[in-house]
């Protein structure tokens, strides 16, 4: 496992920790997108599956697991515990202009037509757009709190990371996934504009 990976890893679940950190802290869920949450609760339902076919060391193991029950967590604070400061009017994103084309693309483009691919397929092409209510919450209500950002700026760090892993593992094992190689790239894109603000403000 080469050191971006590690990185990459330590940034996502950095950038979790915090998310959950500040709606425990403060009690609140102000200024997070509850639909960005279940998206990515969806991505790490869909592409974990192999939890219960494949072993592949015992960190790969306890990351999945962990990254599933925080974001599970996750959405449980935002609609359940604190409900009451959930800001729906302003988290109006429409889910569908998003997973009508992401299913669609999944079954068009993947690996191999079988029922764990596509969902994996589908679990990459939805996370490269899963920020998107986030980042529409934030233009719309033209603020964003400190917490809020830094969960932000970690998460576009961790997808740089992996950018960087898959660069090294082109060049040390030969090994390139066009599939998430494009969809990590259209990810960080999506972060350019964030990252410009971050820095500057």
């Amino acid at each position: 496992m080469n050191v971006f990976r590690i990185l990459g890893d330590v940034s996502h679940l950095l950038a979790i920790i915090i998310l959950l950190l500040k709606i425990q802290k403060s009690k609140s869920c102000a200024g997070i997108s509850g639909k960005s949450q279940i998206l990515f609760a969806l991505v790490f339902t869909t592409r974990y599956l192999d939890l219960f076919t494949t072993f592949i060391s015992v960190y790969n193991t306890v990351m999945k697991v962990i990254f599933l029950i925080c974001a599970y967590i996750t959405v449980y604070m935002i609609y359940v515990k604190f409900r009451k400061t959930f800001d729906s009017e302003n988290d109006s994103f429409r889910l569908e202009f998003l997973l009508v084309p992401v299913t669609g693309l999944s079954f068009l483009e993947n690996h191999s037509f079988t029922a764990l691919e596509i969902l994996w397929t589908f679990s990459i092409y939805l996370e490269s757009v899963a920020i998107l209510p986030q980042l529409f919450m934030i233009s719309k209500t033209g603020e964003a709190e400190t917490i809020t950002t830094h969960y932000l700026f970690f998460l576009g760090l961790y997808r740089a990371l992996y950018i960087g892993n898959w660069v090294w593992r082109y060049y040390t094992e030969n090994f390139y996934d066009q599939i998430a190689v494009v969809s990590g790239v259209v990810q960080t894109i999506f972060y350019c504009d964030f990252f410009y603000l971050y820095v500057t403000k």
